[in-house]
């Protein structure tokens, strides 16, 4: 059964981009342009200055304006903004390095996911697809952030705990700083390393994919350093 939006809502939405638009302004004037009844107006009003969201300004008669609020949420979509751009850039530099499609995962509630690619400009090439899922247990950027989370954030991205193979694979992950797998979309090969944030917990993972024929495990180390280099750059910021 679909489930119906909530005309409140949708109404004290209305209110706040009205005041938005026509800061400082007040409930008459609020009704009459957005054609609704005055007392419902005033109880949106409420409901956002209760929550932060609106003030009135220090005038004879109540007008409305934006508080502060809207600014800290406005900052943490420009600052989200600006990482993707970075990292965008990043992972562009990447890919010319070494030739192949360098992508950037990160976690999405008990899934691993693509969030960023870099295309590599070889005509053979991996492109995955934005918002694709990644097995845990089996893909590179798995083995690269599971050694780094706690138990019970392993088990949910894992389904369960991990069996002796791949918790020795997650060791050896952890002592290098990158993983190596080509279990996920045979015949390529994938390097990551992990992001770090700013408390030092994962937050994502940069990785390069491309065919095996190319990657083969002599070039391991030489773009598994580039790969490295990048992901450190990233937990820089």
């Amino acid at each position: 059964m679909a489930v119906k939006g909530s005309s409140t809502a949708a109404r004290v939405l209305t209110v706040f981009e009205a005041v938005a638009a026509h800061q400082p302004i007040g409930v008459a004037a609020l009704a009459r342009t957005l054609e609704l009844d005055k007392s419902a107006v005033q109880r949106a009003l409420v409901t956002l200055a209760e929550q932060g969201w609106i003030q009135a300004r220090d005038d004879p008669a109540t007008r409305w304006e934006t508080a502060p609020r809207i600014l800290a949420v406005l900052g943490g979509s420009h600052a989200r903004a600006e990482q993707r751009r970075r990292t965008q850039q990043v992972l562009e530099r990447l890919a010319v390095d070494t030739g192949e499609t360098a992508i950037f995962n990160e976690p999405d509630g008990p899934h691993l996911v693509v969030s960023q690619v870099a295309e590599s400009r070889r005509p053979l090439r991996m492109v995955p697809r934005i918002g694709a899922r990644i097995p845990a247990g089996a893909s590179a950027t798995g083995r690269v952030l599971l050694p780094l989370l706690t138990a019970e954030r392993r088990a949910e991205l894992l389904g369960g705990q991990p069996d002796d193979r791949l918790r020795a694979l997650l060791e050896q992950a952890r002592e290098r700083g990158y993983a190596a797998s080509g279990e996920v979309d045979a015949p390529s090969m994938t390097i990551a390393a992990a992001v770090l944030g700013p408390t030092g917990h994962p937050i994502g993972a940069v990785a390069i994919s491309g065919p095996a024929e190319r990657m083969t495990p002599h070039e391991h180390p030489r773009l598994a350093a580039l790969v490295c280099r990048a992901a450190e750059e990233l937990s820089a910021g």
